[in-house]
C-alpha cells in the first residue's frame, strides 16, 4: 500500500473525508439494517446515507483543490511574466483569503518593478546611443554582445554586422588585454587620428562574466585645455609685456624729443640717465620675470633618493636669518624624494611665512612668528609650516602662475612649490589658521614604506 504522502493531494483530500465519515456511515446503515424496516425503505435510506457521504467528501475536495488550482494558475502566470491576472475572494478576514491577497500583492510589486527595470533599460539604451564614447561587450568567448552607435561608428560598420563576431574579427582584441585603463595609439583604428583613452571593466550577466569596453577620443577636450592654456599664457605674457614695453616706449619718446630740442635744457643730461635708469630697471624686471616662467616650464621629474628629513628642515631653518623659526622636531621617518627640490620648495614656503610674520610687526604685533614641524598622517608625512602674519585674503589665485601679492614678487613661487609636490605624488596647500591669526602651508609626501 502506497504510503499517504504519495498520493496526489486532492485524491489524498478526499480519502481522508471519506475515511471520516465512514464509522458515521457504517454505524447508521447497521442501525437501518438491524431495524425490521422493509427492504423498499433500507435501499432507499441507504442510498441516501452514501450519496450524502460521497457527496460531502466531493465537496470537501472541491473546497480545498480549488484555491490551490487558482493560486498555482496565478503562480504560473508570474513565471510567464504575466503580472495583470488577480485572485477574486482575496480577503484579510479568511486564512486562504489572505494567501490570494499576498499574491495578488506580489504581482503588483513584480508588475512596477518590471515596468521600473523596462523604464531604466529604455533610459540606458537611449543614453548609451547618445553619448560619444564607443560602448562595446564581450562575453566570457571573447564574442561581441553589445554595442552602442558612436562603437559601430568608430569601427566604421553598421552594429548588425559586428554584434555575434569575435573581438578579434572587430579589431578589438588588444583592448581585452592589457592594462584596463590607458591611452590607445593614434593609428589603433583605422580612419582616425585622435587620441583615444581606453577603460575596461568586468561585470556578468546570468552569472556569466562579461568585460565593458569603453573608448573615448580624447582629442578634442585636449585641445581645448590646451586652446585655454595658451589664452592663459598669452593673456598673462601680454600683461606683463604691456607693463614693461608701455613706460619703455613713453620715456624712450620722451628722451628722443630732449634730444631734437635746439637748444638742449639745461638738465638734460641729467633726465638722460634718469630715463636710461628706468629703462635699464624695467627691462631686468622683464628680464627676470621670463627667466622665472623658463624656471616654471623647465622643472626635471625628481631623482629620488632616501632623505634624513630631520636634517634636511634643520639645515634650511639656520637659512632664515631674518627672524628665528621655531622648529617642532617630529619622527624618524622612511623618505624617499629629491631632496635638492623639496628643500628648494620649503625655502619659499617658509620664506614667504617669515614675510608674513615681519608684516604683521612692522604693523604692531610684536609677537609674531613662524613654527615648523612634521608628523605621520597614515601613509604620508605632514610638513606643516605656520605664521602668525595678517593671513590670506585672496585665497583663489594663489596657485595661479604669475599672481602675487608683492610688490617684487614673481608669482611663481607658490606654483612651483605645488609642482614640485605634485611630481612627487603628494600636494600642497594654504590656508587661514582656523585659531589665531595667520595662515598654515601644508605639504604631504608618500612615505618610502607606508604603513600596512
Amino acid at each position: 500500500m502506497r504510503k499517504l504522502g504519495k498520493i496526489p493531494h486532492d485524491k489524498a483530500v478526499l480519502a481522508c473525508t471519506l475515511l471520516a465519515g465512514l464509522p458515521a456511515v457504517v454505524l447508521a446503515l447497521g442501525l437501518l439494517w438491524g431495524n425490521a424496516y422493509g427492504p423498499p425503505v433500507q435501499w432507499t435510506l441507504s442510498l441516501v446515507v452514501v450519496g450524502c457521504w460521497l457527496a460531502f467528501a466531493a465537496l470537501v475536495r472541491n473546497q480545498v483543490v480549488r484555491p490551490l488550482q487558482t493560486m498555482a494558475n496565478l503562480l504560473l502566470a508570474l513565471r510567464e511574466g504575466d503580472y495583470s491576472f488577480r485572485a477574486r475572494g482575496a480577503r484579510h478576514d479568511d486564512p486562504m483569503g489572505e494567501i490570494l491577497a499576498e499574491i495578488n500583492l506580489l504581482g503588483s510589486v513584480l508588475q512596477n518593478q518590471r515596468r521600473g527595470a523596462v523604464e531604466a533599460t529604455t533610459l540606458l539604451r537611449a543614453v548609451m546611443e547618445e553619448i560619444d564614447v564607443a560602448v562595446f561587450a564581450f562575453d566570457q568567448n571573447r564574442v561581441l554582445r553589445l554595442v552602442n552607435r558612436a562603437g559601430a561608428r568608430l569601427l566604421a560598420q553598421p552594429d548588425d554586422n559586428l554584434l555575434g563576431r569575435s573581438a578579434e574579427a572587430v579589431g578589438l582584441a588588444e583592448c581585452l588585454e592589457g592594462d584596463p585603463s590607458r591611452m590607445l595609439a593614434p593609428s589603433a583604428f583605422s580612419g582616425s587620428h585622435g587620441r583615444w583613452g581606453l577603460r575596461r571593466t568586468l561585470f556578468r550577466e546570468d552569472g556569466r562574466p562579461h568585460q565593458l569596453i569603453v573608448i573615448a577620443d580624447l582629442s578634442r577636450p585636449l585641445r581645448e585645455e590646451e586652446l585655454k592654456a595658451w589664452q592663459g599664457l598669452v593673456r598673462v605674457l601680454g600683461h606683463e609685456l604691456n607693463n614693461s614695453l608701455a613706460p619703455i616706449k613713453s620715456i624712450a619718446g620722451s628722451l628722443g624729443t630732449v634730444l631734437r630740442r635746439e637748444p638742449r635744457p639745461a638738465d638734460w643730461e641729467a633726465d638722460m640717465r634718469s630715463g636710461l635708469d628706468i629703462i635699464a630697471a624695467r627691462a631686468e624686471g622683464l628680464a627676470r620675470f621670463l627667466q622665472a616662467y623658463s624656471h616654471l616650464a623647465r622643472l626635471p621629474p625628481p631623482s629620488l633618493a632616501p632623505c634624513d628629513l630631520a636634517a634636511l628642515v634643520r639645515r634650511l631653518v639656520t637659512l632664515e636669518t631674518r627672524l628665528a623659526v621655531t622648529l617642532l622636531d617630529g619622527p624618524a621617518l622612511p623618505l624617499r624624494c629629491d631632496a635638492a627640490q623639496i628643500e628648494q620648495a620649503l625655502i619659499n614656503l617658509v620664506r614667504n611665512a617669515v614675510d608674513a610674520a615681519l608684516e604683521q610687526r612692522a604693523a604692531g604685533s610684536g609677537g609674531a612668528g613662524v613654527r615648523l614641524g612634521w608628523r605621520r598622517d597614515g601613509g604620508l608625512v605632514e610638513i606643516r609650516i605656520e605664521d602668525d602674519g595678517p593671513g590670506l585674503t585672496q585665497t583663489a589665485n594663489l596657485f595661479v602662475p604669475f599672481f602675487t601679492t608683492k610688490p617684487e614678487g614673481s608669482g611663481i613661487g607658490l606654483v612651483l612649490c605645488r609642482q614640485i609636490a605634485e611630481n612627487h605624488g603628494g600636494s600642497l596647500t594654504l590656508d587661514n589658521r582656523e585659531t589665531g591669526t595667520g595662515c598654515a602651508a601644508v605639504l604631504r609626501l608618500p612615505l618610502s614604506h607606508p604603513p600596512q
